[in-house]
């Protein structure tokens, strides 16, 4: 599972991080997508890499700047631990 974060600029308030998490769900087959716009942030969890072009086109065709893409592994922590 990889986690890729967006950093973008131009969002202003809830329904601009709905727009962008639509967006991303119409272009490409994610797990999980969440937006923050206080924080010019989008982080995406995916089974795949993500084509970086894509995701500018998507971005940027909603008047929106992709200041950057950064992607890591990303593994589901547990919540419990359970010792003897």
């Amino acid at each position: 599972m990889l986690k890729i974060t967006l950093e973008i600029e131009g969002m202003a308030c809830g329904m601009c991080e709905a727009h962008v998490n639509e967006a991303i769900r119409k272009a490409f087959s994610v797990k999980k997508v969440t937006s923050s716009h206080k924080k010019g942030r989008t982080e995406i969890l995916s089974e795949s890499p993500l084509d970086d072009d894509k995701l500018k086109e998507t971005i940027e065709g909603m008047g929106y700047s992709l200041l950057a893409v950064h992607t890591e592994s990303w593994e589901k922590k547990g919540f419990l631990l359970f010792r003897k």
